[in-house]
């Protein structure tokens, strides 16, 4: 499964009040999935904008934040803010969720330069 673009993982956004997960990954347990949906929602509810949670293709884990050109509202200050306090606070999934990508998608060992 490897290309040369992302993968969206899952999303949320504010103008549409929508949340998606990429069905993918639905083998991964419900209690990440429900983690992850909780950080999505709660931080367009904040900020508002689009947020997603995108593998690159190797296999890092970044957020990505956009507002439409004409939302005011739109604090790109915060949102950069809530996002490095996010990777902070869920450091821990975030390594898990790279790892589970790069075993099961990308087909890399676990040996200790994944771990």
């Amino acid at each position: 499964m490897q290309s040369d673009e992302t993968i969206v993982l899952c999303g949320a956004n504010a103008y549409e009040q929508k949340y998606y997960f990429n069905e993918t990954f639905n083998r991964l347990p419900d209690s990440i999935k429900d983690e992850l949906h909780i950080i999505s929602v709660l931080f367009t509810e904040e900020v508002g904008g689009i947020i997603t949670f995108e593998y690159a293709p190797d296999g890092s884990l970044s957020i990505k934040t956009d507002a439409e050109e004409d939302d005011i509202l739109y604090d790109e200050i915060s949102s950069g803010l809530l996002v490095k306090e996010i990777l902070r606070k869920k450091q821990e999934l975030f390594e898990s969720l790279e790892l589970y990508y790069k075993v099961v998608f990308l087909g890399q060992s676990l040996d200790e330069d994944l771990l």
